[in-house]
């Protein structure tokens, strides 16, 4: 189970509202890149940052004729599908993704279900893809990070809730923890990437339960 602070067990967050921060925030960054930066591989080995800020809005405009299609001919792998998706904005330039990701600031289609928390997950994760491939780290809200961490962990296209059965996991700068077993601690964004599979996040994390996440991230 997860430990929340008083006030986060008294109001269930708006999942939608914290996605649309999130995209806010994403947007502020994209508008800052310059032409290398956009080129710079992200922590999502296949895809440079620019990749990733079309991937975030990608299945925002399929209807559901475009989203079952895109599934289809990604085999119903989500990886393979999300490279579908990502095909249909090649074509765009920098200055285009900026707009296309702010057009989309607040979630529809797929992106929007679960009352917004597949885009605030999916967001915040690959946000923190891009800002530590370009070593722009940022601070995110308590407000938002402890949701997505919970969703994270129960999100069905994530490995995150396999790379940590069995462990606990423990946020030394947020009032948060989840599961059972040797710790795993440290801060509260670096749990979120290593358990998302980013080995990077690792050397940040602590506890005797490390070298098991270790070896189910490696």
């Amino acid at each position: 189970m997860s430990r929340l602070s008083l006030g986060d067990r008294v109001s269930k967050p708006d999942l939608m509202m914290l996605a649309e921060q999130e995209r806010t925030e994403l947007c502020d960054l994209l508008r800052d890149l310059t032409d290398e930066q956009w080129r710079t591989t992200s922590l999502c080995p296949r895809w440079t940052v620019r990749d990733v800020a079309a991937h975030v809005v990608s299945y925002d405009e399929l209807s559901h004729v475009d989203l079952a299609r895109t599934l289809a001919a990604g085999g119903l792998r989500p990886s393979r599908a999300n490279d579908v998706a990502l095909r249909r904005y090649a074509h765009l330039g920098t200055d285009e993704i900026v707009d296309l990701v702010d057009r989309c600031r607040t979630p529809r289609g797929l992106t929007a279900g679960l009352g917004g928390g597949i885009a605030m997950t999916d967001g915040t994760i690959h946000h923190q893809d891009v800002r530590r491939a370009l070593g722009r780290p940022r601070d995110i809200p308590g407000d938002r990070l402890v949701p997505v961490l919970d969703f994270s962990l129960r999100a069905p296209t994530l490995p995150s809730r396999r790379n940590v059965r069995g462990l606990r996991l423990v946020a030394t700068d947020l009032d948060w923890s989840h599961g059972t077993g040797p710790e795993v601690t440290g801060p509260g964004e670096a749990l979120l990437m290593a358990a998302a599979g980013r080995t990077e996040a690792l050397d940040e994390l602590s506890g005797d339960g490390l070298a098991t996440l270790r070896t189910r991230v490696d």
